[in-house]
């Protein structure tokens, strides 16, 4: 029988070997176990990240829309205007819609806020952002959205922005997010068909929703009811 010397075993047996680890040759970021750390980290980085950002409206809506069009120009003075309140303003970090409210926060001189997301075909941080955060996983963004802000302002979006409006309503309908936060759409033209179907098939037709959960959107005609009612809907939070 050959005798093995140190040399030998060294070779044959990896020092510190540990069964319950995976092979060095393989990815360690790949594992389950690494993506629950990621995440707990986005969670707690982004907690951080607001822990020191106060008085704050989040603002929802397409990416598509050009600075043209009439709902970019709504929102960038919706973010002018709030932000002249006191406000700071929060968004997704993208363009369109959420580029137009950073940029009339930031024309205002206030925070303005970013949390993007990192997609597989890109997606920039709007250059109007002066504080911004970005996440991998959309979850926790939406977490952040909804622990971020004093009340949720929807313009018109794609399904990006619909999935965060009845979520947010859901949340606020089921009293998961602690306290009332009011929930303002903004643009008839769109909203109003889809709260019209709400109205009378959701709730008329179906039974599916009391008709106490219609005061949990309030719908505006245009910016300056939008910042009217948020600062009535806060004006006690904070005397």
């Amino acid at each position: 029988m050959k005798k093995l010397n140190k040399k030998t075993i060294s070779r044959q047996v990896p020092l510190y070997s540990d069964p319950e680890l995976p092979p060095a040759k393989d990815d360690f970021r790949k594992t389950f176990e690494w993506r629950v750390f990621k995440i707990m980290s986005e969670f707690i980085e982004g907690f951080h990240f607001l822990a020191d950002i106060k008085k704050t409206v989040t603002v929802f809506g397409s990416t598509s829309l050009p600075e043209t069009n009439k709902h970019y120009q709504e929102a960038r003075k919706f973010g002018f205007l709030i932000a002249k309140k006191g406000y700071s303003v929060v968004t997704g970090g993208g363009p369109g819609i959420m580029e137009a409210a950073n940029r009339g926060c930031y024309e205002a001189g206030k925070d303005s806020i970013g949390m993007n997301i990192e997609l597989s075909e890109g997606q920039r941080m709007n250059k109007y952002v002066n504080k911004p955060i970005g996440f991998n996983y959309f979850f926790t963004r939406k977490v952040m959205l909804s622990f971020s802000s004093e009340a949720f302002v929807f313009f018109p979006g794609g399904f990006g922005t619909l999935d965060e409006f009845f979520e947010m309503v859901t949340l606020v309908q089921t009293k998961k997010l602690g306290r009332k936060v009011p929930i303002i759409v903004v643009g008839l033209d769109y909203w109003g068909p889809l709260l019209k179907w709400i109205k009378d098939d959701v709730y008329g037709k179906y039974g599916a929703i009391k008709k106490t959960d219609f005061d949990i959107i309030n719908t505006v005609a245009n910016v300056e009811k939008a910042v009217e009612l948020v600062l009535k809907l806060n004006t006690k939070k904070f005397k």
